[in-house]
């Protein structure tokens, strides 16, 4: 696409998703997003300095292929390896593809193979969404069980709400939307630009889900 795009003349903007080249594209091309270290980072300190930095820990991931679910994994690693973290153990990870009915099923699994854990710490809202559905059918106590997520959306935020979600990531959606828009017109106008623009992601946790919900 870069290529193509370059060859043609045709300045180029990808929003979200990071292209495989993002650290080598042509000139009038920019990637604008949120930096995905920032997200799984957030989302594990939390988790972490709630079990007090230490308990077992579930990792559900998003779709292989996907740059954000590997990025998303490795931070929760990273994070993991920190000083204030090692406590913490990962007992499963496994990917449910970004859904929350797979979600479900992935947790159903684990739940039945007698698996016992402290936290959940999944790469998208959805998945643990689909994760509290599961453990509540199976009669968990969910204030007993740490659960995050990223992206903030509306449901992840009713269910923080409701005490079953503890931490979430906003992603600045309408951020990302306005700098991709910047970007375009700056190079529609032949102005230079920065090849990567990052919209900062924010911690939301129930001291500030108020914030938030007026956001999206």
């Amino acid at each position: 696409m870069s290529k193509l795009a370059a060859d043609a003349g045709i300045p180029l903007v990808y929003v979200n998703r990071q292209p495989v080249n993002v650290d080598t594209l042509p000139d009038k091309q920019a990637f604008v997003a949120s930096n995905e270290q920032e997200s799984g980072t957030l989302e594990t300190k939390e988790i972490c300095r709630i079990l007090g930095g230490k308990g077992k820990a579930v990792v559900i991931m998003g779709e292989l292929s996907n740059q954000a679910a590997r990025m998303r994994t490795q931070d929760v690693h990273d994070v993991i390896k920190t000083d204030e973290c090692k406590g913490l153990e990962i007992v499963e990870e496994q990917t449910a593809n970004w859904d929350r009915t797979q979600g479900a099923d992935l947790m159903t699994n684990w739940l039945s193979s007698g698996i016992e854990f402290d936290a959940v710490i999944s790469n998208n809202d959805e998945m643990a969404i689909g994760a509290i559905q599961a453990l509540k059918a199976a009669g968990k106590d969910m204030t007993k069980v740490v659960v995050g997520g990223v992206d903030a959306t509306q449901d992840a935020l009713a269910a923080m709400q409701a005490g079953d979600l503890d931490v979430t990531v906003f992603q600045d959606a309408a951020g990302q939307g306005k700098g991709s828009l910047d970007a375009a017109l700056k190079l529609a106008k032949g102005e230079k630009i920065d090849k990567k623009v990052y919209i900062p992601f924010q911690l939301v946790t129930p001291a500030n889900v108020k914030d938030f919900v007026t956001k999206n």
